[in-house]
């Protein structure tokens, strides 16, 4: 801590008067939490960082969980992001927010998130981008899927089970099922493929629904609620 890094903001509250909370993922420090004056303290040049996918500096201090936040500079252009990337980016930031556990170093989802963000301010296809963080985020919460199992069992169709892996698909089952040519083809990450993209999309459903405790995302609902209106 103290030290000049690089962050992302996630998510912002307010907190007590003329403050607020910020939760950030950093270049050093993970996902941190750090508290930030909102008042005049606060130069409005200042207050136009503090923006979702926008990425600057700063400094940590403090010896408890909670930091506070100073010296903010802009490291680049304000990313405005619009459409389905926006609902895109507010969906990584809660799935951070919600699993990643704070003040551990997780440099290399750091730059996966900073990768992503731009390919999403590019406006390349969505889906792929989406499901290579997922996988990122996954591995580094310590969790994975073995692909390994597929390769000599002769069946086709297969579900998954968080505690067994990947096992034969049983008729009694409500779980999902997935075909082995497209669970073969995800292992290799060729997921150009439009009916490998969806089997990679319901299988890291599946995973994310169990760490989240299967409680919703608020960011799904507003990306449910906005194709309704389209």
């Amino acid at each position: 801590m103290n030290e000049t890094q690089q962050a992302f903001l996630l998510h912002s509250r307010p907190f007590k008067e003329h403050q607020l909370i910020i939760d950030l993922l950093t270049q050093y420090d993970g996902k941190v939490s750090a508290v930030i004056s909102s008042g005049h303290s606060l130069k409005a040049n200042k207050k136009g960082i503090l923006q979702p996918f926008s990425l600057f500096s700063l400094q940590l201090s403090g010896k408890h969980s909670l930091k506070k936040a100073s010296q903010l500079e802009s490291c680049h252009q304000p990313i405005m992001l619009a459409g389905n990337s926006l609902y895109s980016g507010l969906y990584l930031n809660e799935l951070l927010v919600k699993l990643l556990p704070e003040n551990i170093p997780c440099d290399g989802l750091f730059f996966s998130y900073k990768q992503v963000i731009n390919q999403l301010n590019e406006a390349v296809q969505i889906e792929p981008v989406l499901r290579y963080f997922e996988m990122q985020l996954i591995e580094e919460l310590g969790v994975s899927f073995d692909f390994s199992a597929l390769e000599n069992n002769r069946g086709e169709l297969f579900q998954f089970n968080v505690e067994q892996g990947f096992v034969e698909a049983s008729s009694d089952s409500k779980s999902p099922i997935f075909e082995k040519q497209h669970l073969l083809a995800i292992a290799q990450e060729n997921i150009n493929d439009p009916n490998v993209l969806n089997t990679h999309k319901r299988l890291m459903r599946q995973m994310l629904n169990h760490l989240l405790g299967y409680k919703p995302l608020k960011s799904r609902e507003l990306f449910i609620a906005r194709e309704k209106k389209t």
